[in-house]
């Protein structure tokens, strides 16, 4: 298994970690409901995460390889894995039912506006686009929970 391969599958568990912890306090709570917003923002993480662990391994192996501008790759590089702590920790958050997931959730989407720019500045690349649009739907997807939260909180 390569590293590419590896980041992938430690994003892919980190989302299934969520997911399984969204029903193990569903299953303890049965007050506790979520609704599409909050499902749809934790699956939108949860895919970013994925898509962003993939887009630093192929930056780093660019960096390694030497291979196109360095300073891309590394800002690149330095965003998508930003940009995955940040989507793991929002989809954690709403898998616990959280009192702070509407905070995360707002720096998820800053997070991911970030790095969908710097991977739509990057060479074209298969992973790096896909990763834009994981972060583009995953910006969208936090910004409409943080705009449920708000209205159930005002």
């Amino acid at each position: 298994m390569d590293r590419r391969e590896l980041l992938g599958v430690l994003g892919a568990g980190a989302a299934g970690l969520a997911t399984f912890s969204r029903t193990a306090v569903a299953d303890q709570d049965p007050h506790r409901h979520r609704d599409k917003v909050h499902e749809d923002c934790m699956k939108a993480c949860g895919e970013c995460a994925v898509a962003c662990n993939e887009t630093a391994t192929h930056c780093l192996q660019m960096l390694g390889e030497g291979t196109g501008d360095r300073k891309t790759h590394a800002r690149t590089h330095s965003l998508t894995m930003d940009c995955q702590e940040f989507c793991v920790l929002s989809a954690t958050l709403i898998a616990r039912g959280s009192d702070l997931m509407q905070y995360s959730c707002e720096a998820c989407a800053e997070a991911c506006r970030m790095c969908a720019e710097a991977c739509e500045k990057h060479p074209p690349s298969e992973i790096v686009k896909e990763c834009a649009e994981k972060c583009r739907t995953c910006e969208r997807s936090c910004r409409d929970m943080v705009k449920s939260m708000r209205g159930r909180n005002a």
